[in-house]
Formats: structure tokens, C-alpha cells, sequence
């Protein structure tokens, strides 16, 4: 299965729409909590429970706050380059849920 690269263009950017070209943090308001299938995420001002669901996408958002960009982080946290894009679009899903923000 291949996947189009996740892209923001000018419009979406300028909306807020998820850019792996800029740096990300959690929400100052989500706590995670670790499992063994990944972690669950609360976010205390909307109350939603999610997950991440493995452990590899755990690393990934850990490591967004320590990384100039979003592909810093992905690195960082040793995603093949062939499942990048899969992990883009879960970021950006998080990005649009609010469980990450921009720096």
C-alpha cells in the first residue's frame, strides 16, 4: 500500500493544517500513559481518551519536543522510510485533535 506524502499547502498551513516541516510538541493539556500496546493520551480540557497504539508511534511523539521538525523526530525515533508517510497521517490526525501543537 502506498500513500501520498502529507503535505500542507498554503491555504491548509495558514489554516493550522499539520506541516512536518515545523516543530511539535504534546498539548500542554494531554498526559500519556504508557501500556503495553502502546500508551493512552487524556486530554483534561476536552476529557477525550484516545491511543496510541503502538509503541513505535509512542517514541515518535515523545521525541517531537527534542527535534527542529516533525522528520527530525521520525528519525529520531527510527521509522523506516518506507512507513513515514503512515506515521505522518497519525501525526496529523493527533495535530487536528489537538493532542499535538505546534512550537
Amino acid at each position: 500500500m502506498t500513500a501520498a506524502p502529507v503535505e500542507a499547502s498554503d491555504a491548509e498551513a495558514s489554516a493550522g493544517a499539520f506541516d512536518p516541516a515545523v516543530p511539535y510538541r504534546l498539548s500542554e493539556s494531554v498526559s500519556v500513559r504508557p501500556e503495553s500496546f502502546g500508551a493512552l493520551v487524556y486530554d483534561f480540557n476536552t476529557r477525550r481518551l484516545s491511543f496510541l497504539k503502538t509503541k513505535p508511534l509512542v517514541r515518535v511523539v515523545e521525541a517531537l519536543a527534542h527535534h527542529d521538525d516533525v522528520h527530525g523526530a521520525l528519525t529520531a525515533a527510527k521509522v523506516p522510510a518506507e512507513q513515514r508517510d503512515q506515521y505522518l497521517r497519525a501525526l496529523a490526525g493527533l495535530a487536528q485533535a489537538g493532542t499535538i501543537t505546534p512550537r
